[in-house]
């Protein structure tokens, strides 16, 4: 496995703006840095479900059917090559959160099953790089753990630094996008070249 591939695929997927950083961002701004806190938990909680979730119903399905995993590992390239595209072309657009939402760990938990971005990029980093490369329990839930740490420490980040962020992505949007998608698309290259 390309460990680089899979460190930049993770980095850009999990630290661009999506749901998940955009609204810790709202909350930083709304409720304060130690609310927000529960918040990142509840999506690294969620996405740590969400990936134990995506390894099993791979799972199934490269049992059920081997000759599965090509056309998951191209659907997993195809959905990396549309998340660059997206990043590349995003506008200006800030979600707003109301103010009685109090149970920041629930929402950031459940976030991540209506959170369409969420569940491609689980189903894309268990199909691309866990499952062809590892076979034990232990190594699934270790990168379920991974991959929900990284999920607390992304939205951690933009509620630590949601403001300061907000003004240079505003400032500096067409370069970052670009940056962002150019990773993507290298990560993905590199999957199909390896």
């Amino acid at each position: 496995m390309s460990y680089l591939s899979f460190l930049l695929f993770v980095f850009v997927a999990s630290f661009t703006p999506g749901p998940n950083n955009i609204m810790a961002m709202a909350f930083a701004n709304q409720y304060g840095l130690k609310k927000t806190t529960t918040f990142s938990f509840g999506v690294g909680f969620g996405f740590f479900i969400i990936t134990l979730t995506c390894i099993s119903f791979n799972l199934f399905l490269t049992n059920l059917l081997p000759a599965i995993q090509l056309p998951l590992t191209i659907l997993g390239v195809g959905y990396m090559l549309y998340l660059a595209y997206k990043i590349l072309t995003s506008k200006d657009g800030e979600s707003k959160t109301s103010k009685n939402d109090r149970n920041l760990f629930l929402i950031g938990m459940f976030l991540q099953f209506v959170n369409p971005k969420g569940i491609l990029y689980g189903l894309t980093v268990v199909s691309t790089f866990i499952l062809p490369n590892y076979t034990s329990l232990f190594s699934y839930i270790t990168a379920s753990l991974f991959l929900g740490m990284v999920g607390v420490a992304s939205t951690f980040c933009w509620s630590l630094f949601g403001s300061i962020l907000e003004n240079y992505i505003r400032r500096y949007r067409k370069a970052f996008n670009i940056l962002m998608a150019v990773l993507l698309v290298y990560s993905a290259l590199s999957i199909i070249w390896s």
